[in-house]
């Protein structure tokens, strides 16, 4: 089997690719969305004319030759998508789903975590965190761990309120917004996070995304204020979402002197990006995310190597749409024992869920999905249903 050729489209809010083969086989992944659609073609172009004529069921080969020019998020959503595909196809061609090929599943379901299903806050004060959280606990999916977004991950505390921290707000996509915090901004996030636990009691797990941009001095004041809460983590404080380093050291200047534990990793391209993280124990939870990190396969070798040094995994996956929420299902039944819940994706807009075939198999029930046994990842496109939605310059993105 050879790979005949590499297309992408952008449908709705998710950049996808498709994989065709000479033998009529064909693979689907997908990108992070939407701040990916303005590069991603290009880079998938890019990628394409190193890949040609290989054969796609040998996934590592393959990935040899487009790894090396990937880079921190989101410059890794290419090659993540290609290796998701690859796997797609490798599955189809064996007549198995992807956890077979890599190694069979250990979990039946999988955890899913809430930090993509939202609503819209009026305020920033702690009630308006409580009624926010208090909508999310009572979602049909019956979450056990809920995630929420304070300080200066996109949250109304740094937009709305001018004395939040010792800086000016800067209200542009991606800006890096980052200072210490004033003694009202720092007591002000103590009480949200108080408010939000009386709504979810020990009944849900609550984690909080803090970052990037919180000074080290912080990160380690609020995570020792917040212990007697029991958070599952505090992530990507002092760096993470869309920072292209990591600084272990920082880290290590907080992880251990608090028992809240800190999480960070969504921003990582590969393996080599969670060395240090890991062997000097800086974080207590990593969460790649399989759309950036180089694919599905480098996340399981992180999460094993992460679990031999005690570290936890709860794989980032906020917007990875519906391919990646297939992708997350496959790779999170192998995991091992140090997996603690992936984040649950959706499909913008809704009729996302109407083109593709197999969706049924990944509904979330008391906060878990079933492991489905479909070849590959288990989902395809209805391409009726699909083709009308694709831009005139995407039109042959289905064509054979």
């Amino acid at each position: 089997m050879k790979i005949k050729d590499v297309r992408c489209a952008i449908i709705g809010d998710h950049p996808v690719i498709r994989i065709t083969t000479d033998e009529g086989i064909d693979g689907i992944g997908g990108a992070e969305s939407p701040r990916n659609q303005p590069f991603f073609k290009p880079q998938i172009q890019y990628y394409r004319d190193m890949i040609l004529g290989l054969d796609p069921t040998d996934v590592e080969r393959v990935l040899l030759h487009i790894r090396r020019v990937g880079a921190f998020k989101p410059w890794g959503s290419g090659v993540s998508a290609i290796e998701i595909a690859l796997w797609d196809i490798a599955g189809k061609a064996a007549g198995v789903p992807i956890y077979k090929l890599l190694g069979g599943k250990i979990r039946d379901r999988i955890r899913v975590y809430n930090g993509n299903i939202r609503t819209p806050f009026e305020g920033y004060q702690p009630e308006d965190f409580a009624k926010n959280m208090k909508w999310m606990k009572d979602l049909p999916q019956n979450f056990s761990i809920i995630k929420q977004g304070i300080t200066f991950h996109g949250s109304p505390m740094v937009r709305d309120m001018p004395d939040f921290y010792y800086g000016d707000y800067v209200p542009k996509p991606m800006y890096p917004n980052r200072g210490l915090m004033t003694e009202k901004g720092f007591n002000l996030t103590v009480d949200c996070v108080i408010a939000m636990k009386e709504v979810l009691g020990d009944e849900v797990g609550l984690a909080l995304d803090c970052g990037p941009g919180m000074a080290v001095s912080d990160t380690l004041k609020l995570a020792q204020a917040l212990e007697p809460y029991n958070l599952m983590w505090m992530e990507d404080t002092i760096t993470g979402d869309y920072t292209p380093y990591v600084h272990p050291d920082f880290f290590l200047q907080v992880t251990p002197y608090t028992s809240t534990p800190i999480h960070t990793g969504e921003q990582v391209y590969l393996r080599h990006g969670f060395k240090e993280l890991i062997e000097k124990h800086a974080v207590d939870v990593i969460g790649p995310d399989p759309m950036d990190v180089g694919g599905i396969a480098e996340l399981k070798w992180i999460a094993e190597f992460a679990d031999l040094h005690g570290i936890q995994m709860a794989p980032h996956g906020t917007v990875d749409g519906l391919i990646g929420l297939a992708a997350h299902v496959q790779v999170g039944a192998t995991l091992p024992d140090n997996f603690i819940a992936f984040e649950l994706p959706n499909g913008k807009p809704d009729w996302w869920y109407d083109i593709l075939e197999g969706m049924d198999n990944l509904v979330v029930e008391d906060s878990h999905i079933a492991v489905n046994d479909t070849p590959g990842l288990g989902i395809s496109f209805r391409v009726d249903e699909a083709k009308q939605y694709l831009s005139e310059e995407d039109a042959g993105f289905f064509d054979d």
